[in-house]
């Protein structure tokens, strides 16, 4: 029986997995985790075959989140399942130490034979990323935002995205001026000088899509 746990910030996609799980007699949901904070404590008390990650929610997430559970427990495979479909940003998660990679608008049938293979120990790439991935690898190398840190990277998506300073602090539970601070080293290593230059050089190089 492989014991899974859930982190999404959602209730409804949790009930989702929970379900999926219920019907899949080899699959259980032995936990479930609303924000990061909860993860970090589950995982310490409770031992778990695979952590199914939502990539974005409240307290520590995404790549800062994967490398935390990677440092506290490193024999625990991480598969996300994420709404992004950029191969940027699974090519990030993979690097920081996640096993692999799912959308969210895949079958349930897919989800299932990436838990199962990555619980096992192997690896899983989104069917609709793996051949974007191979062909897109050389050119992302040499993409400007690879410069960025992982931080300077999340706060360049959701800026490029249309959120303002207040809200992408709002949202990584960050002040303004921290953020404005990161804005600011995010233009000198792109070497950009307006937040219009910022956003068209992000949709260049498909930051967002």
């Amino acid at each position: 029986m492989i014991k899974i746990l859930i982190a999404d910030d959602h209730a409804i996609v949790r009930q989702g997995l929970r379900q999926v799980a219920a019907i899949t007699p080899d699959l259980v949901c032995a936990g479930e985790a609303r924000n990061g904070h909860e993860v970090i404590d589950k995982i310490q008390q409770e031992d778990f075959d695979i952590l199914l990650l939502d990539l974005t929610m409240p307290g520590p997430s995404g790549i800062e989140l994967i490398q935390r559970v990677r440092r506290d427990r490193p024999t625990l495979p991480i598969l996300v399942l994420s709404m992004h479909s950029e191969s940027q940003i699974a090519a990030r998660v993979l690097k920081a130490g996640a096993a692999g990679y799912v959308t969210k608008d895949n079958e349930p049938e897919t989800l299932i034979a990436a838990i199962r293979k990555v619980a096992g120990g192997g690896r899983y790439i989104d069917p609709q990323l793996a051949e974007k991935l191979v062909f897109d690898h050389e050119a992302a190398a040499q993409d400007p935002h690879e410069l960025l840190s992982e931080r300077e990277y999340q706060v360049l998506r959701m800026f490029a995205a249309g959120k303002s300073i207040n809200e992408i602090a709002d949202d990584l539970c960050l002040s303004a001026k921290t953020i404005t601070t990161h804005k600011i080293r995010i233009m000198q290593k792109l070497n950009v000088r307006s937040n219009a230059e910022l956003i068209r050089l992000a949709l260049r190089h498909h930051v967002i899509e």
